[in-house]
């Protein structure tokens, strides 16, 4: 099997790490910075338990530290930076979808 990389099979150990943290880093900012895990048993998903507490954590640089406790899901999507949908009161013949202007064959009268 061969184990050459992008710079040949003697590659400097201070390029390769170089090229190592680079590859970490990307994948840090695509897993993100904060995290929450449910505590209790049985489902882990949020719109099974939205009552239960969650552990925040955020990295360090290094690990994963312990930031505090959320009462529930509200507080810990408020951790993780989720802005609720704005609520709106809309009349309920509003919510009915409305034709556009015109007769078109496929319609009936």
């Amino acid at each position: 099997m061969d184990h050459t990389d992008a710079d040949g099979p003697d590659e400097p150990l201070d390029s390769w790490a170089a090229r190592r943290d680079e590859r970490r880093a990307a994948h840090r900012e695509i897993t993100g910075h904060r995290r929450v895990v449910v505590l209790g048993e049985g489902a882990r998903a949020a719109h099974v338990t939205p009552d239960a507490p969650r552990l925040l954590l955020e990295w360090d640089g290094t690990a994963w530290a312990t930031v505090g406790v959320a009462q529930d899901a509200g507080q810990a999507r408020e951790f993780l930076g989720h802005v609720p949908p704005p609520v709106v009161d809309v009349e309920a013949s509003d919510r009915q979808p409305r034709l556009g202007k015109g007769t078109g064959r496929h319609r009936r009268i």
